[in-house]
Formats: C-alpha cells, sequence, structure tokens
C-alpha cells in the first residue's frame, strides 16, 4: 500500500534516473507524474529522457510533463554533464512514452487542487531546479494546502559547493526559485551534499544495478560511462547518487538524522546560489526546513540496489500495459 502521492520534479540527468527508477518500484509511493524542468540538461533533453525512462520501467500510466525551460531571473545555466544530452540509445533504449499536453505546472496545480478536494495531500521530490514548483505556488497560493511536504535535493553548507565553491547546482541554477520554495510554508526537507556526499557508490554496487532487467543494466551503463569519483575530495574510491535520497527518505526515514532550522539563500551577487543553515539559533528566524544531516551509508546503498533490482521482475502485476498519456 503506497504512504505518499509523489508527484517528481526533475531535470534528469544521470542522478535523477536513479532516483525515478528507485521511486517506480517502490511500492510506498504511487508515483503521479514527472514534472520536468531544465537544469542538468536543457528542457527538451531533459524531457526526452524522462520519456526514455518512463518506457524502460514499464509504468506508461506515469505522465510525464514538460515545465520551465530557464530560471525565473538570472541566467542559464547547466549541469556538469549538460554534454550528455538526451541519453544515447546505446545508453538508455529508445521507446514509444511521449510527454503529456498539460504543461508541468498546471499538472502540479491540478494535481494538488484535487488532494485538497478529497482532503489529502501530495509530496513533491524536488531533484532538480526549483522552477516549476515556485511558478506553481507563485501563480497559485492556494495550491500550497494540498502539498504535504517537498522533499528536495539542494545546498551545501560545511560540505561547500559541487557547481561552484559556494554552491549546490539545484540552488545554483535558479536561487530566487529555491528562495520562494523555502519562503512558502510548505514544509521542506532538504537534502544538502552534506549528506549525499556520506554514501558513495563504487564500480562493484554498479554492477550490482544489472539484476533489474533492461532498467537496471541501463542504469549500470549511464554510471559505469560517467565517472562520478573525486577521491580527492571523498577520501576513498565512489561517488555519491544525490537524487535518489529523496525518494529513500519517504521509503526509510530511519536511515536519516535531520534538524529543523532556518535555511536561506543567497540569490544575487558573486555568491548567489549560497545556502546557509541557522544550526545554531543565531537568526531571530523561525525554523523553515529540515535538514538531512547524515544517513547510514550501508542501509541506503542496499535500499537503492534492491529497489533497482525489482525492475527485474517481469510479473504482470509489475507493469501497466497501454500507450502513455498524451
Amino acid at each position: 500500500m503506497s504512504l505518499h502521492k509523489v508527484i517528481i520534479d526533475a531535470d534528469p540527468g544521470v542522478d535523477d534516473a536513479a532516483a525515478i527508477l528507485m521511486a517506480l518500484a517502490s511500492p510506498e509511493i504511487e508515483v503521479l507524474g514527472l514534472t520536468i524542468v531544465a537544469g542538468n540538461v536543457a528542457l527538451e533533453h531533459s524531457v526526452a529522457n524522462a520519456c526514455k525512462l518512463i518506457g524502460l520501467s514499464g509504468r506508461l500510466d506515469v505522465p510525464v510533463h514538460a515545465g520551465a525551460g530557464g530560471p525565473l531571473l538570472r541566467d542559464q545555466v547547466y549541469g556538469t554533464y549538460a554534454r550528455i544530452g538526451s541519453f544515447d540509445d546505446t545508453l538508455v533504449k529508445p521507446g514509444s512514452v511521449v510527454p503529456a499536453k498539460e504543461n508541468a505546472i498546471q499538472f502540479i496545480v491540478r494535481s494538488a487542487r484535487a488532494a485538497i478536494a478529497v482532503g489529502e495531500q501530495i509530496t513533491l521530490c524536488a531533484i532538480g531546479p526549483m522552477t516549476n514548483i515556485a511558478l506553481a505556488l507563485i501563480q497559485h497560493p492556494d495550491v500550497a494546502r494540498g502539498i504535504r511536504q517537498i522533499v528536495a535535493m539542494g545546498g551545501a553548507f560545511t560540505a561547500l559547493g559541487h557547481r561552484t565553491p559556494w554552491a549546490e547546482f539545484n540552488i545554483y541554477a535558479d536561487p530566487h526559485a529555491a528562495d520562494i520554495v523555502l519562503q512558502s510554508g510548505v514544509p521542506v526537507v532538504l537534502m544538502p551534499l552534506d549528506v549525499t556526499f556520506q554514501a558513495l557508490f563504487t564500480t562493484d554496487h554498479f554492477e550490482r544495478f544489472r539484476a533489474g532487467g533492461e532498467a537496471g543494466a541501463a542504469l549500470y551503463t549511464l554510471f559505469s560511462t560517467f565517472d562520478r569519483s573525486d577521491e580527492q575530495r571523498f577520501g576513498r574510491p565512489g561517488g555519491p547518487i544525490h537524487d535518489a535520497m529523496t525518494i529513500a527518505w519517504l521509503v526509510r526515514p530511519d536511515l536519516f538524522t535531520s534538524r529543523e532550522t532556518f535555511v536561506g539563500v543567497q540569490v544575487t551577487g558573486l555568491t548567489k546560489g549560497y545556502t546557509y543553515a541557522d544550526f545554531y539559533k543565531k537568526l531571530d528566524r523561525s525554523a523553515n526546513a529540515t535538514v538531512v544531516t547524515d544517513v547510514d551509508e550501508t542501509g541506503f546503498i542496499e535500499l537503492l540496489i534492491e529497489r533497482i533490482a525489482r525492475h527485474g521482475d517481469t510479473a504482470p502485476d509489475r507493469k501497466t500495459q497501454g500507450v502513455s498519456r498524451a
């Protein structure tokens, strides 16, 4: 039985692929749809990648909605692996899934209002720049009542940045959107680099993804092709899979430790995208986020590997036959 009705707001992206496939294989989560934003790659490529992932998973009941093609105010920036563009057919096989006609922001608004109408709430997993979510909250403030929480991969505190010396990419790519989300009053759970850097995946872990059928094999290929290790920074072999932690937190919150605090975002100037957390109450500001600080590395790694392996199960009840919603 699903515990969470979730919209995954993403910019696929290699990390996003792991998070999306993990969510689609988790019975605790009902994925209502994917809303796509430009970030790691340009919008047309992130939408194409999302459609390929849905096709691989066999979950043709899950719609893909294209959203914002750029940030609210700042100049456009792309991720480190922007050169990937659309996943090549040798990395992820082509499929027939096409995006829905409804815009991502409209889908978020409609889904939140539908939840309100029946006395429920949805969860948003933000694993890219938060532009789509910010636009939904700005244009339709009433939808905040239909959002239980926003679980976001973003920010960097003691870990410092990876896109710049001071900023994590998702926040850096649209700091104004992140600031709007944090000030919205909707509960925010934030997975910063401080925690994602604690769980490092090695080539042996990637090899185990291959148990997950075609989806797992594609994930193995993606992570084997694009080296994520940085032994100088991490002090040991391996690299993080940042975005999947948002899904793991919904499925196994016991694997994590967190603190409630005020989080702010620098939106202008040289240090735009910098996030700060008032862990020691130096500011007269109420907490606006739950910041995840620690993770059980082994527990998280094994959970992700186990969920990806479920894609290798071809039983009929694991798949929804038909065509994508368009």
